[in-house]
């Protein structure tokens, strides 16, 4: 982040903070579509994963004054977010529709036939692994996070962070092999 970028985020940060709505709603803005796609990827239905961006932010906004450095708000946001996302997955376990999401790309043409099998593959796959391994992945893949974000958001150091993806990303190959 640059020094200008950061300073801002400072300033954004502390005011929201502070009780500023609009300066909260620049956060929301900047992080909403990134968390909402990290919770699909965890929750796998649209509604839960707006059900839980959306008490990612009441919880922030009643808890961003915690955050005290502002490198550490994008890691901070997308941990909430998938602890949210994780709890109304124990809270409605036993709810069997779960909606698979499907790759709604803006392709011409719509999905490439020749890759929609194995998109569905690796989507089966994705399925079959704990909301904890979905959330890293999607933090990872899907938010773009590094090693250090990573280690951040979920409290691991960064090495464990990337023995935990190798170790994931082998489970994954082995199953699509």
């Amino acid at each position: 982040m640059s020094g200008a970028a950061g300073y801002e985020l400072q300033g954004t940060l502390a005011s929201a903070a502070a009780g500023d709505e609009v300066a909260f709603g620049r956060i929301v803005s900047e992080y909403h579509g990134e968390l909402y796609a990290i919770c699909i990827l965890v929750c796998r239905d649209r509604s839960m994963a707006e059900e839980a961006v959306q008490s990612t932010w009441a919880l922030a906004w009643r808890k961003l004054g915690s955050v005290r450095e502002p490198v550490r708000l994008r890691p901070w946001l997308a941990s909430v977010a998938v602890n949210e996302a994780r709890q109304l997955l124990r809270k409605r376990r036993r709810r069997s529709d779960i909606e698979v999401i499907a790759d709604t790309t803006d392709k011409a043409g719509g999905i490439d036939p020749a890759t929609s099998v194995a998109g569905m593959d690796l989507r089966a796959a994705i399925e079959h692994l704990d909301p904890e391994d979905r959330a890293l992945l999607a933090m990872r893949y899907v938010a773009g996070f590094n090693a250090t974000e990573l280690s951040s958001a979920i409290g691991i150091t960064p090495s464990g962070v990337r023995n935990r993806l190798q170790r994931l990303l082998a489970r994954l190959r082995q199953e699509l092999d």
